[in-house]
C-alpha cells in the first residue's frame, strides 16, 4: 500500500496520536475545519484545540520522524481533497487496522483519527468517515453480542445500571454484575499469580498469539483446569489441555456473521462437520444445563415475563434453553431493541434471504445504509463528542541495551497463529519461512549480512531467527511477522528453556481503555548467533505421512539451539525443516529427521564425514507418468548446508535430475549441473513467479492499466482474489519506458 501511494508518511512507531494532531493544529491554522458542523453537531471542540495548539508542525515532524511539508500536504489532502477548497470539500476515507488498535493508546489513537473526520464534517456521507478493518472476521458481530469482559450485548455498559437492569430481565436474572470482567491480558496474569485456577479457552492460540509467552505459559502450567476448545490438535495451547474438546471450524459452522458495513449474513456449513465435533454454542449449552443441575433451581419470574421468542418461562426453568442457533440469535436480536443496532424487524427467515444492514427496526423492511447523515449520534444530546487526545509515547521506548523497535504484523497469505493456514504448503509460495525484517544500512553498521542467524531479545524472553534486508522497515527497526509461534520456529536456549516464538518476546502493556496490548512496538536488541554448524531437511511426501512428520519433527526441535519447519508445495506435500547449532548434534537425531522426510530407507544415497560433521542424504525417484524422468523426492544436509542454493530448487521446483546422481552428495554452493530456477512467486492463486511475470512483460504494450490488462489475460495473476496485484502492479511499472512511466 505505501508503495503505490501518492504520500507515504513512515512516522516513528507509536507516533500516531501526534501525527492527527498535528494534521488538525494545520486545519486550524490554515481554516480548513468545517466551524458550522463543529458547531452544530459536536461538543468539547475547545479542549481538543488547546492540546493540539501545541502540535506545531516544527514538534510533530521531529516526533514522527517526517517532513513539515509532509504534513502539511497530509492535513489539506484530508480536510479538502485534491481541489484545495474547503467549500468544495471532496469525501476523505479512512482505512485503519491493527496498527492503531494494538498500542497501549489505542483508543487516543482511534479517537484522534476520529476528531478529524468530526473537525472537517467527513463523516455521515458518501465515501467518508472512518473505516475499521477488523484483525477477524465478525469482530463486528462479536461485540454486538457482548462477547466481550467488559461489554453487555447490544452495546450496553457494564457500568450503567440502566443497562445491567435490562439484561437481566432479558435473561431472567436479579441483576449482573457491575464489575467488569478480566480481559485477556488480565486474566493470564491472574492465573499466573494463582488467582483463577480454571482457564477455558475457545476459538484462539493464546499460547501463540497473547503477548508475553512466558507469563502465558507460567499461566497455563499453573492452572489447576485448562479446557481446550479446538478443531485443530496441533496448536501449542492444546499441549497444556487438560480437557480437549472437538470443536467444528469455519466451514462447518451455522449462524450468523457481521461485517464492517453493519451488514448481517447467514452463515451455512460448507461440509459436515467431522467425528464427534460440536460448535461452540451446542458445547457451551450442554456445559451450563448440566451444571446448572447441581446447583439450587431457578426461582420463577413474574407471570407473564419472557426472555424473548420461544424462551417462555416456567418452573424448573433455565437460563440456557437453546435448540438450535436461531433460538440464540432469537434472543440476542430481543437484546438490541430500542438500541443503535436495532434488529427487531430482521428474522432468519429474511437473513435467509439475503444479508440485511442493521439498524431494521420492528416494522421496517430494510436496514439504514449509512449512519450519522443527520448529524445526529447516539449521545444525551444526540452531539458527538470530541476527545482530548494527549500524545503518550510507547510505553516501552528504545535504549541503549534494546536499541530497536521491532513491530509485528501479517503476511500477505496467512492468518494469526497458522493453525489452519500453516497446513497448505502453496501458502508459503510468497513468503517460505521465518525471518526477521532489517534496514540494510543497520545491517552493514553491525556486520550482518543476508541470511545470518541473529537473537532477537527483549526483556522478556530471545528467539533465534533469519536475517533479511528490507528497506521496508526504517532504520532503527525491524519486523517479524506476527504467525511465527512456536508450532513453526523454535529451539532451546542456552540454559534449556523452549524458545517460544516471536511473542516470547512482545509487550503486554495494554490501552487502559481498550485493554489491548502494544504488541506493534517491543524494544529489542539484534545479535549476530554464531552458529557454524547447520542442517537442512526437505522432502516431498504423502499429505497424512507430512502432518504426522511435522508433529514429529516440532518435537525434535528441541535438540537445536535454532529450528524451524514448514510445509511447501501446491499440488504435492513438502516439509522443509531447518537448524543450526554450535556444533554437530548427534547422527541419532540427524538419523531421526531423515527417517520423518523418508530417506531412512535402502534406496537413498548418503555420505558421511564424522571427524568434520558433515552427512548428506539424497532420495531419487522415477516419476509416475514417465518411467524415464527422474525427480529429487528428498534430501538431508547437515554441517555443510551451501548446496542449498541449487538442490533445493532442484526438488521444489521438480526438475529432471537423473543427470546428477551421486553428484547431488557433492558439498558446495556450485551445482554440478545448471539448475535454472523458477523465480519468487508472486501470485498464489495461479502460482505466477516474478521471472513468468517479467517474461511476459516484455510483450506487452501501451499505458500501466494496459499493460497490466494484457499480462493478467496472459498469466491470470491478480485476477483472483487481488492480493498480489499491488506487486504485481509495482513490476508492471518498472517494466515501462521510463518517459512513459513518468
Amino acid at each position: 500500500t505505501a508503495e503505490i501511494a501518492d504520500l507515504h508518511l513512515p512516522i516513528q512507531p507509536g507516533t500516531d496520536v501526534m501525527l492527527f494532531n498535528g494534521m488538525l493544529h494545520i486545519m486550524l491554522w490554515e481554516g480548513w475545519t468545517h466551524a458550522a458542523y463543529i458547531a452544530n453537531h459536536t461538543n468539547d471542540f475547545e479542549a481538543l484545540k488547546a492540546t493540539v495548539r501545541d502540535c506545531t508542525p516544527e514538534l510533530v515532524a521531529q516526533i514522527c520522524g517526517i517532513s513539515k511539508e509532509a504534513l502539511h500536504q497530509a492535513a489539506k489532502w484530508f480536510a479538502t481533497g485534491a481541489s484545495g477548497d474547503p467549500e468544495r470539500r471532496k469525501a476523505t476515507l479512512s482505512l485503519y487496522c491493527m496498527g492503531l488498535n494494538q498500542s497501549s493508546s489505542g483508543t487516543a489513537k482511534n479517537a484522534a483519527l476520529i476528531n478529524l473526520h468530526l473537525a472537517t464534517a467527513q463523516i455521515g456521507k458518501p465515501g467518508a468517515g472512518p473505516f475499521s478493518l477488523t484483525g477477524q472476521p465478525n469482530a463486528m458481530g462479536g461485540r454486538e453480542v457482548g462477547g466481550m469482559a467488559n461489554l453487555l450485548s447490544g452495546h450496553r455498559d457494564l457500568a450503567n445500571p440502566a443497562h445491567r437492569a435490562e439484561v437481566a430481565a432479558l435473561w431472567g436474572v436479579t441483576d449482573v454484575p457491575s464489575k467488569p470482567g478480566k480481559t485477556a491480558i488480565e486474566m493470564f496474569q491472574a492465573a499466573a499469580d494463582g488467582e483463577i485456577k480454571a482457564l477455558w479457552i475457545a476459538c484462539t492460540n493464546p499460547a501463540q498469539s497473547m503477548p508475553d509467552q512466558a507469563t502465558v505459559r507460567r499461566a497455563l502450567e499453573r492452572a489447576e483446569l485448562v479446557i481446550v476448545q479446538e478443531a485443530f490438535s496441533t496448536t501449542t495451547t492444546c499441549e497444556y489441555a487438560d480437557l480437549l474438546l472437538p470443536a467444528t471450524t469455519w466451514g462447518e459452522k451455522v449462524g450468523t456473521v457481521t461485517n464492517s458495513e453493519r451488514r448481517i449474513s447467514r452463515v451455512r456449513p460448507a461440509v459436515a462437520a467431522p467425528g464427534e465435533t460440536r460448535h461452540d454454542w451446542s458445547i457451551a449449552t450442554e456445559f451450563a444445563q448440566l451444571l446448572a443441575a447441581e446447583l439450587p433451581p431457578l426461582p420463577l419470574l413474574p407471570a407473564g415475563e419472557d426472555r424473548g421468542e420461544g424462551n417462555n418461562v416456567s418452573e424448573g426453568r433455565t437460563l440456557f434453553p437453546y435448540s438450535t442457533p436461531e433460538s440464540i440469535w432469537n434472543e440476542h436480536r430481543e437484546s438490541t431493541r430500542g438500541r443503535g443496532l436495532d434488529i427487531t424487524g430482521m428474522s432468519y427467515a429474511m437473513l435467509d434471504a439475503g444479508a440485511l444492514q442493521w439498524p431494521l427496526r420492528t416494522s421496517e423492511t430494510t436496514g439504514q445504509a449509512r449512519l450519522y447523515e443527520n448529524g445526529i449520534f447516539p449521545t444525551a444530546d444526540g452531539k458527538a463528542k470530541f476527545s482530548n487526545t494527549v500524545y503518550q509515547p510507547v510505553a516501552e521506548p528504545r535504549e541503549a541495551r534494546y536499541p530497536f523497535s521491532l513491530t509485528t504484523g501479517r503476511l500477505r497469505d496467512q492468518w494469526h497463529g497458522m493453525s489452519r493456514t500453516g497446513t497448505l504448503g502453496r501458502l508459503f509460495g510468497h513468503v517460505a519461512e521465518p525471518s526477521i525484517q532489517m534496514h540494510p544500512q543497520d545491517m552493514a553498521h553491525r556486520l550482518l549480512k543476508e541470511g545470518d542467524l541473529v537473537h532477537v531479545t527483549s526483556k522478556r524472553g530471545s528467539i533465534v531467527v533469519p536475517l533479511v534486508a528490507s528497506t521496508e522497515v526504517g532504520m532503527g527497526q525491524s519486523f517479524i511477522a506476527m504467525h511465527w509461534g512456536e508450532e513453526f520456529l523454535s529451539g532451546v536456549s542456552a540454559s534449556g528453556e523452549r524458545l517460544m516464538g516471536v511473542n516470547a518476546l512482545t509487550n503486554s502493556v495494554f490501552c487502559p481503555t481498550s485493554k489491548q496490548p502494544e504488541l506493534k512496538h517491543t524494544a529489542v536488541k539484534i545479535l549476530k548467533a554464531e552458529m557454524p554448524w547447520s542442517l537442512l531437511g526437505v522432502a516431498w511426501l504423502p499429505e497424512l505421512d507430512a502432518l504426522a512428520a511435522r508433529e514429529k519433527l516440532k518435537v525434535l526441535m528441541a535438540q537445536f539451539p535454532f529450528a524451524s519447519v514448514v510445509p511447501f508445495g501446491r499440488e504435492r506435500t513438502g516439509l522443509l525443516f531447518r537448524a543450526a547449532s554450535h556444533e554437530a548434534v548427534a547422527d541419532e537425531v540427524i538419523a531421526q529427521i531423515e527417517t520423518l522426510l523418508g530417506l531412512g530407507g535402502l534406496d537413498v544415497l548418503r555420505y558421511a564425514d564424522k571427524k568434520k560433521g558433515q552427512r548428506r542424504a539424497v532420495k531419487l525417484e522415477r516419476t509416475a507418468d514417465n518411467a524415464e524422468r527422474v525427480e529429487l523426492s528428498g534430501f538431508v544436509l547437515a554441517g555443510d548446508t551451501s548446496a542449498e542454493v541449487w538442490i533445493k530448487t532442484l526438488l521444489q521446483d521438480q526438475l529432471p535430475a537423473q543427470a546428477y546422481g551421486r553428484l547431488l552428495l557433492v558439498p558446495g554452493s556450485k551445482a554440478p549441473v545448471a539448475v535454472k530456477a523458477r523465480g519468487k512467486q508472486i501470485c498464489t492463486c495461479f502460482n505466477v513467479t516474478d521471472d513468468a511475470i517479467r517474461s511476459a512483460l516484455v510483450d506487452c504494450r501501451g499505458f500501466e492499466d494496459d499493460r497490466l490488462g494484457q499480462l493478467q489475460t496472459t498469466l491470470k495473476c491478480g485476477t483472483n482474489c487481488g492480493s498480489c496485484l499491488p506487486e504485481v502492479r509495482k513490476m508492471v511499472r518498472v517494466s515501462m519506458p521510463t518517459a512513459q512511466a513518468a
